[in-house]
This record gives structure tokens, C-alpha cells and sequence, in this order.
């Protein structure tokens, strides 16, 4: 328990260190001489060379575990940080920010893959994997503001240099602080694939061989990052179209308020992922449709439903993914989820920007996410290998 908490502590420092510098990098462009479209193709970057650094990961935390990693993207996302604060030309922020795409792509996969290693059971995997989403929710919450307040103090220059340094202390701190749990026997190791010797060791076996999860259910990443990017790429704009007086950052506050008080509720683990899945796609759809065609419900009504669906989303889809995969397998598994979830990113604000002439981009996220709910309808496969009391594959070493 005390390296979760020592992870969570590290998680909360490098999300808000990196969620800080979302209202300064724009301006800072500008600042340096760079085109609106040139700015655009610095954010594209950093989401594409993500791509192949997610792929890495997959197998090489699977391979050499996650401390080394989680140490390694953190200090070098610091020194990158510290580069970037001396930067006089838009191309060398578009180099900076590639190498940064890179180099934080293997962060998520191996502090998730961690988590999982961690658990005692399903119940307790799926707290760890809400815990995480809550303290992302926090972090997202409190540092941009920061992050403004910080530019408008210390400059552009300063404020890099801060936040590098920090991210730099963090990843050479998780060196001494965030430990490994005992490996597993995993399934695919010569010992696991030893002949059993009573039916009980067949079945202990057949248990925790490790499963290929099917590809269709990468879509639910994919679905709800799209709508996810619709939201990021409207809400601004509908705030500025509207009579409504909460500014741009109150309203996604709202989303992430709806976050929190779902991810609040650690007592939904104990039900089957599959179906929390389902039911917060449900729920999302439904939060977007209602946007869409224009319900006569207040906006913050209909994002805190958003966010609440979100809430119940994340640490299901985690441990949906979880159950299906096997302990050899979990650092691949998140980095095909990262994989997707970079994909819907991009392809939901290039939707919305296409159809916004024709119809609300919102009908593009409530289409995503109704297509990602009839792709997953009930098959055997969602509902094996779940049993809240029983050990998870990834064994704590307690």
C-alpha cells in the first residue's frame, strides 16, 4: 500500500506539472513567431510521435517492469522542460515537443501496469485503477489555473524552468520511493507451462494463462477519447455563443466535478467492468445527445452528467481490459489502450471541425460512442476469469 501511495503522490505532481503548461504553450508559440497552423502541427506532433512510444512501452514493461520507466519518462520530460524554457525559435519547440511526445508515452502504460501488479484482488484493481483516475481528475482540475498564474508571475521562461526542475526531482525521487512487486508466476514463463499434476493445478493454470483481448474492444478507447476531443474542441466555442456566464474553464471544472463524484464511489468495483462499461456508455451518449439537439436543461446539468459517465468509465475500462489480458500482458494491453485513446483524440476534433457547418459536432460523439455500445454486445468472453473475492492474476507480493 505504501508504494500506491508513494505512486499516487508522484502521479498527482507529474499530471499537474504537465497539465500546468496546456494555457502557456500557445501564447509561448506565439511569442517565439510561430503560425496558427505551424502551433497546430506542434500539438500534432507531440500526439503522433506518442503513437510509437506507447508501442514500445507495451513490450518493454512487460519485459523489464515499470519503476525504471516511470523514473526515466519523468526525469527526461524534465530536462526536455528545462530545454524547452530556453527555446528562441518555433522549431525547436516543434523538435522539443516531438522528443516529449516520445518520451512521456511510456509513463501511463507503466504506472498503470504497476497499479495492476499491486492489487489483492478485482475489487481492490479496480479502486487502485479509480484512485488513479481521481487523482488525474484532481490534477486536471487545479493546474491549469496554476500553470496561468505561473505565466503571468514568472514569465514563459521561468515557468518551464520550474516545472522541469519538478518533474526532474519527481523522476529521480521514484527511484528510492515506488517498488516493484514481487513477479508474479506469469503464464507465460517456462514453469507456468510445466504439465499439471492434479486437475485442481490444471484449472490453477488454465486460470491464469493469459487471455488476447479482443480487438473490438479497443474501440471503447478510441469512442470515448473522440467524443472526448468534440467536447474539447466545442465547449469553447459554445461558451463564447452562448448567454450563459460561466467562462470556458468553469464549464469543463463542471465535467470534472461530475468526474469526481463518481470516481468517489469506490463500492462500484465490486460490479462487473462489462457492465459498468455499458452503463456509462450509456449514460455518455445520452449526456451527449442532450447536447446535441439542445434539451431545455441548464449546460451544467448536462456536462456534470458527462463527467459522472466519465467517472464510472475510466477505472471500468481499465479493469475491464485488465480481466481480459493476462499478467504477461498488461503493459502491451495499456499501451494499446494509450494507442486509442490517441487515435480518438485526434480524429474527434478534426470530426467536429469538419461537420460543424452541417450539424452539432456533438451528434459525431453521440454517434461514436452509440456504435462503440452496439459493438459490445454481450459475448462469454466479457463475463471469464471475473470473480471480485478471487486473486487476479498479478499476485502483490504481500
Amino acid at each position: 500500500m505504501r508504494t500506491a501511495i508513494w505512486l499516487y503522490l508522484f502521479l498527482f505532481v507529474a499530471f499537474f506539472d504537465l497539465h500546468a503548461q496546456y494555457p502557456m504553450l500557445t501564447p509561448f508559440a506565439v511569442s517565439l513567431g510561430a503560425a496558427p497552423s505551424f502551433i497546430g502541427l506542434v500539438m500534432g506532433m507531440y500526439s503522433l510521435t506518442h503513437l510509437p512510444g506507447n508501442l514500445i512501452a507495451g513490450f518493454a514493461v512487460d519485459r523489464f517492469g515499470s519503476r525504471l520507466f516511470i523514473a526515466a519518462s519523468l526525469s527526461g520530460a524534465g530536462v526536455l522542460l528545462l530545454l524547452q524554457s530556453q527555446v528562441s525559435d518555433p522549431w525547436h519547440l516543434l523538435y522539443i515537443r516531438s522528443a516529449s511526445g516520445f518520451v512521456l508515452a511510456f509513463l501511463s502504460p507503466a504506472c498503470l501496469t504497476l497499479l495492476a501488479r499491486l492489487a489483492k484482488n478485482h475489487i481492490h484493481q479496480g479502486k487502485l485503477m479509480a484512485g488513479n483516475g481521481l487523482v488525474h481528475t484532481i490534477a486536471s482540475v487545479v493546474s491549469p489555473a496554476a500553470g496561468a498564474w505561473l505565466a503571468a508571475e514568472l514569465g514563459f521562461t521561468q515557468s518551464f524552468a520550474v516545472l522541469g526542475w519538478i518533474l526532474l526531482i519527481t523522476g529521480i525521487g521514484s527511484l528510492w520511493f515506488v517498488r516493484e512487486p514481487v513477479a508474479p508466476l506469469l503464464a507465460d514463463s517456462p514453469a507456468a507451462s510445466r504439465k499439471a499434476d492434479s486437475p485442481a493445478e490444471a484449472q490453477a493454470l488454465q486460470e491464469a494463462a493469459p487471455g488476447r483481448v479482443p480487438w473490438a474492444v479497443f474501440l471503447l478507447p478510441v469512442a470515448i477519447s473522440c467524443a472526448q476531443g468534440v467536447l474539447a474542441f466545442e465547449l469553447p466555442l459554445q461558451a463564447k455563443s452562448s448567454d450563459e456566464l460561466l467562462t470556458t474553464g468553469l464549464l469543463f471544472s463542471i465535467v470534472s466535478l461530475g468526474s469526481l463524484s463518481t470516481l468517489a464511489m469506490l463500492f462500484l468495483q465490486k460490479y462487473l467492468p462489462y457492465a459498468r462499461c455499458i452503463a456509462a456508455l450509456a449514460l455518455m451518449a445520452l449526456g451527449y445527445y442532450a447536447l446535441a439537439i439542445g434539451w431545455p436543461l441548464p449546460l451544467s446539468v448536462m456536462l456534470f452528467a458527462v463527467g459522472m459517465s466519465k467517472g464510472i468509465m475510466f477505472p471500468a475500462m481499465t479493469s475491464f481490459l485488465l480481466q481480459l489480458s493476462g499478467p504477461s500482458r498488461f503493459g502491451r494491453t495499456f499501451s494499446y489502450m494509450s494507442i486509442a485513446l490517441s487515435i480518438g483524440s485526434f480524429l474527434g476534433p478534426v470530426a467536429a471541425g469538419a461537420v460543424r457547418e452541417h450539424m452539432s459536432p456533438f451528434f459525431v460523439s453521440f454517434a461514436v460512442l452509440m456504435l462503440a455500445l452496439a459493438v459490445l454486445m454481450p459475448r462469454a468472453v466479457y463475463v471469464q476469469g471475473w470473480n471480485p473475492g478471487a486473486e487476479p492474476p498479478p499476485v502483490a507480493g504481500h
